[in-house]
């Protein structure tokens, strides 16, 4: 970590220069008058926010340089500031830039330090996806929350702005600024391949107030938040990391809808939207993605809606918004349509000098460049980064995973598990009775830094709490002979608890065959509720919305009778029979007590 001489030598020039004390557009002058003395090309450069592979900023493992050199044509991180001067850096577990907080830390000050020592150095933006549920890049021992689905289902405000606040502390403690969250998508597609859980529900005026809250958090938390993704990616059945969706919502309908979130986004002081890869034909009929859509972006978003922070890009790697036109007009389009910051393109060298040559050309102009820096930086300054670019160890010890927050995490996820269905009062389990458990189902791969997988998880929490269980994990497409194990290892337990994952005939199978052996059978969905349809002839079936620790472990203690199942479906779910019926409405959920 670099050493305090270090760190006031690297920001005097700017600190000097702009001394930040908060307010909105306060300091436009002094934004105006760093932007006024860079260059064209570290302009192009502070639009993009750009991953890069390894865990130091300087000295990344040689796995991680090879990398580096073949997607970014660099070594590392510091390398990749100097030649393109990017305005910011996205984290990913993938790219092996979140190994522990302390060494996140140490990343996040090498990056800053990186830049900062550029002539005319800006501080970085240092971003990722920390949704929690499903979706994280730090993992244990930093906090992890209930993903939204199942906030959604727990319907306090207070504990997603709760949730806001801790993560947002924990991730500026190691030296992350911009969060991509929350998700701002109402999920009224049983069928979404890639919102889902990550959605808090189907009801446009909940999702908003949640929406609303996890803003308050995060931003009083110290980190921009982010809603996503802008206008709307609740209604598809196609995942636009690997197509290209369209929603044939009318306008009316987005407005009743789609929209609702978003501006109770903007009305709470969102400092960045991130668009989606999306065709919205009632929005904009010319076929581009709302990415590349001046009417979306500009028209709606800008205009309409009255927002002036942030816009991102969803990443630009991803197939929706390659569809149409190659990676180098990609960045160009993106800007004309109204877009700031833009992310992982699939060639930096390629985006970078197209949006160069596009301003070189006059097809964009320097004033257009300055628009969004001067939105940048805004964010930069709103953020401290320009008074303190630089985080500390004491920090990281003093903030993330600490037992008040984790405590607060278990809290929430105990609030959210919800039971669905309870024949002759099966759940809560009796110890004496039903001592020995058998656990089998899905072990899809763990969601960053958790312990996994989920069914060696139950397992330890249901043995910590005084029954004997035993993990078989039996995949999301169990064979003939993995049930028939299963089956076999049920006759020698007094219940089973088993995992649903977006259920498939085989997972039915393997229910229906535990069920036939007349033992007690406990179902958990452990990430869309909507699988509770599949089975109707299981005595008990809670949903836990995700294969999280802090998620299973709830519903650990509501199997034992530890905690009380509060949650109530955030979301209807329809009969497996006739789609048009709805099996459980919103707001249900049976309690304990009846």
């Amino acid at each position: 970590m670099p050493s305090r001489r270090t760190v006031l030598a690297a920001t005097a020039g700017v600190a000097a220069s702009l001394a930040i004390s908060g307010t909105a557009h306060a300091n436009d002058k002094k934004l105006h008058s760093l932007i006024s003395r860079m260059t064209l090309e570290e302009k192009v450069g502070q639009l993009f926010v750009m991953r890069v592979y390894g865990h130091s900023a300087t000295a990344p493992d040689q796995t991680d340089i090879d990398a580096n050199l073949k997607e970014i044509g660099v070594r590392t991180a510091a390398e990749m500031i100097a030649r393109y001067r990017v305005g910011g850096i996205i984290y990913f577990t993938w790219a092996h830039n979140t190994r522990d907080p302390h060494q996140i830390a140490d990343l996040s000050n090498g990056i800053q330090h990186a830049s900062l020592r550029q002539p005319r150095g800006l501080p970085v933006l240092v971003s990722t996806d920390q949704e929690h549920g499903i979706v994280c890049r730090v993992g244990e021992p930093a906090t992890l929350f209930p993903g939204a689905m199942a906030i959604g289902a727990g319907g306090a405000r207070k504990d997603a702005r709760t949730l806001g606040r801790i993560a947002g502390q924990e991730l500026r403690a190691i030296g992350i600024r911009q969060n991509y969250s929350p998700v701002a998508d109402v999920n009224v597609n049983p069928a979404n391949p890639v919102i889902g859980v990550r959605s808090f529900g189907s009801e446009a005026g909940a999702v908003a107030g949640l929406v609303a809250a996890e803003v308050a958090g995060y931003q009083g938390g110290g980190v921009a938040a982010t809603a996503k993704h802008f206008p709307g990616h609740g209604d598809t059945a196609v995942d636009s990391h690997y197509g290209f969706p369209v929603i044939t919502h009318t306008r009316e309908l987005w407005e009743k809808l789609d929209a609702v979130p978003f501006r109770a986004a903007i009305r709470a002081g969102i400092d960045s939207i991130m668009t989606a890869h999306i065709q919205f034909p009632a929005l904009d009929d010319s076929g581009d993605p709302a990415t590349l859509s001046h009417p979306i972006l500009t028209g709606i978003l800008r205009g309409e809606l009255g927002y002036d922070g942030v816009v991102v890009t969803d990443s630009l790697g991803m197939e929706g918004v390659r569809t149409k036109y190659g990676d180098d007009r990609v960045p160009v389009l993106a800007l004309k349509a109204g877009v700031d910051q833009l992310l992982n393109p699939p060639s930096l060298d390629v985006a970078w000098n197209a949006v160069l040559k596009a301003v070189q050309d006059g097809e964009l102009t320097e004033a257009r460049l300055d628009e969004s820096i001067l939105r940048i930086l805004r964010l930069k300054a709103r953020l401290g980064l320009f008074e303190e670019p630089y985080v500390s160890h004491s920090g990281v010890t003093r903030t993330v995973g600490t037992p008040a927050h984790l405590a607060a995490a278990d809290g929430i996820a105990e609030r959210t598990t919800t039971l669905l269905v309870n024949e002759r009062r099966l759940l809560p389990l009796n110890r004496r009775t039903h001592r020995k458990l058998l656990v089998v189902g899905a072990d899809p791969a763990s969601p960053s830094g958790t312990t996994g997988p989920p069914t060696g998880v139950l397992a330890a929490a249901l043995t910590e709490l005084g029954f004997t269980a035993t993990a078989l994990p039996t995949g999301t497409a169990p064979s003939a002979a993995t049930v028939a194990r299963a089956v076999a290892a049920a006759q020698d337990a007094d219940a089973v608890i088993v995992g649903t994952y977006n259920i498939t005939a085989a997972q039915k199978t393997l229910v229906e065959q535990l069920v036939a052996t007349g033992r007690p059978v406990v179902a958990v969905a452990i990430r869309n509720p909507y699988d509770v349809a599949q089975l109707p002839a299981v005595p008990a079936y809670l949903a836990a919305y995700s294969w999280t620790d802090v998620e299973l472990r709830a519903a650990a203690r509501v199997i034992a009778g530890e905690a009380a199942p509060r949650g109530r479906l955030p979301v209807p779910v329809q009969r497996a029979d006739d789609p048009a019926k709805v099996l459980y409405p919103v707001g249900y959920g049976l309690s304990y007590g009846r």
